[in-house]
């Protein structure tokens, strides 16, 4: 398949990336990652060793895009949980926000 990374075109195969990745140990994985085989990758590390790229030449939005055409899963990074479960000010004061300030007439 054909897949845009950093402005050059690459014909991928599911197969391709396999072979590729074969053997290479996953970095820890911070970010956006891409599940090959039982592993994850970071997108970065998948996007250089199928590329032979420098990592500061692509996004890892790219490397994901690409990956999902072929079917592999891909994982962004998750959003942040709140602290806790909130109190009733806290309730009260984000209910406050959220209607907004008193317009006078």
């Amino acid at each position: 398949m054909r897949c845009v990374i950093a402005r050059f075109p690459f014909e991928l195969t599911k197969n391709g990336v396999l072979e590729s990745m074969k053997g290479v140990k996953p970095e820890p994985c911070a970010g956006e990652s891409v599940i090959i085989g039982r592993r994850h990758y970071p997108a970065k590390q998948v996007g250089q060793v199928v590329t032979r790229q420098d990592r500061r030449d692509f996004s890892a939005a790219e490397v994901l895009r690409a990956m999902a055409q072929l079917g592999f899963t891909c994982r962004t990074v998750p959003a942040p949980m709140p602290a806790g479960p909130l109190g009733p000010l806290q309730t009260f004061q984000q209910a406050s926000a959220m209607l907004g300030t008193p317009v006078s007439v």
